[in-house]
């Protein structure tokens, strides 16, 4: 019985090496491109580019599942940040930030966000959630309207879901099994899958070729960004449910942007019903699927500019 024990024990003990390889490769192929802000409960990695000093809000965007910041410098940013200022944050456990202890939910990510907008006193904000970030921003304008001056959701994650969208099937390890996962199979299996994981996110959109470095995608394959994954996927749900009820007390201007194509989240359910709950909110449809700050990011820019026009 030993024998079959230790053969086990090495071959995990194999898979771990390689998944800390695979995340040193990943963190060299996407490196940090901003700055570390110690806030309570962990440090977040943002950039804060173009202009200050101008009449118009700050931007600030929040990334969704399996992501980081690069998702919108990748495409979206340049044009924006030419006249205005713009602040993209890697969320709590995600991309080059980090969290103390088990991985944060929605409404705590929320808070440490806070804090930051707080450390950078900076008020009334366009606030730009894209898919799981959509729910952390939600969550930032009902517990702090002072900081936000309008939200611009993009493909956003804002009603529970009766099931995980099967290219994220694989996060849903029970908690006590999460890092044995993530050390072993989770990295090794992803890079396998990597194309093919992608190319289900994009649909029926091309993934570029530079996304992995350019846009991040790289950063997805990291033990740390499997255990925040399968933690978000299991456990946002039952925060999301709590914030629907208050979502009639927004009185903030939103918008909501959807692909019709959207193969990851339907823009049914979590675009119409929340425009129809949130008081004067504006859903626009747009040919596309699910990352369009990456895929359609002229015509993403074009309605953000329309949504600083209301404010």
């Amino acid at each position: 019985m030993l024998i079959p024990f230790g053969l086990a024990g090495l071959v995990a003990g194999g898979l771990a090496t390689w998944s800390a390889v695979l995340a040193r490769k990943a963190e060299t192929l996407a490196p940090a491109d901003g700055v570390i802000a110690e806030v309570p409960g962990g440090r977040l990695h943002y950039v804060d580019m173009g202009p200050r000093g101008l009449d118009g809000p700050p931007i600030v965007m929040l990334h969704g599942l399996m992501g980081q910041m690069r998702n919108f410098s990748h495409s979206l940013t340049d044009g924006i940040a030419g006249d205005h200022r713009v602040i993209l944050i890697d969320r709590p456990g995600w991309g080059h930030s980090s969290v103390d202890g088990r991985q944060p939910g929605i409404v705590a990510q929320a808070e440490m966000i806070a804090a930051l907008l707080d450390q950078l006193e900076v008020r009334k904000v366009l606030l730009v959630g894209h898919s799981m970030g959509g729910a952390v921003a939600l969550a930032l304008a009902i517990a702090r309207p002072d900081l936000v001056g309008a939200l611009a959701l993009v493909a956003p994650l804002t009603q529970p879901v009766d099931s995980v969208p099967p290219v994220f099937a694989g996060l849903l390890a029970p908690p006590p099994l999460r890092p044995l996962v993530a050390w072993t199979l989770a990295v090794p299996m992803g890079s396998m899958k990597a194309l093919a994981t992608a190319a289900a996110i994009f649909a029926p959109d091309p993934v570029p070729a530079d996304f992995a470095t350019r846009g991040g995608g790289a950063l997805a394959l990291r033990p740390k960004s499997y255990l925040a994954g399968s933690a978000e996927i299991r456990e946002t749900p039952a925060e999301i449910a709590a914030l629907v009820p208050r979502y009639p007390e927004i009185a903030m201007p939103v918008a909501i942007l959807y692909g019709r194509g959207d193969a990851v989240l339907d823009p049914a359910v979590q675009g119409e019903r929340t425009a129809a709950a949130i008081p004067g909110a504006v859903l626009t449809l747009i040919e596309g699927g699910h990352m369009l700050p990456v895929t359609h990011a002229g015509e993403t820019e074009a309605w953000l500019r329309e949504v600083l026009a209301r404010m």
